[in-house]
């Protein structure tokens, strides 16, 4: 399943203002209580929550090459959390890149971010 993205630019500012946060050496993570779940539960087909994911990857990390790299690790590793121990919906997660991921596998990654998930009481 594709995930929903978040578009607008005042719902990222929102989450770093106002929503909890985890920061380890790899990756940021941001959440924030998505107000329009229920809007969006009736738009989808199966009558469910979704989280809406944001990814930012800033120009410290590299240049093009690496900045998407590092994209689809952090959709690689949320994707494997969210199918073995089912993320709790209904949420705004902003995904932040740091330098450190420049290096790291996809399993690193996976294990901070399970990490960040756990310290933010989403799993």
């Amino acid at each position: 399943m594709k995930y929903r993205a978040i578009c607008e630019n005042h719902l990222y500012s929102k989450a770093y203002k106002k929503g909890k946060k985890a920061v380890l050496p790899t990756i940021a993570v941001y959440v924030l209580p998505d107000f329009r779940k229920h809007v969006l539960m009736k738009a989808n087909p199966e009558k469910k929550y979704i989280n809406r994911i944001g990814l930012t990857v800033g120009k410290k990390i590299g240049g093009a090459v690496q900045r998407n790299r590092a994209k689809r690790i952090i959709r690689h590793a949320y994707k494997n959390i969210d199918t073995t121990y089912k993320v709790k919906t209904g949420n705004l997660i902003v995904l932040v890149a740091r330098e450190a991921i420049a290096n790291k596998k996809t399993t690193d990654v996976e294990r901070e971010l399970l990490r960040a998930l756990k310290k933010l009481e989403l799993i």
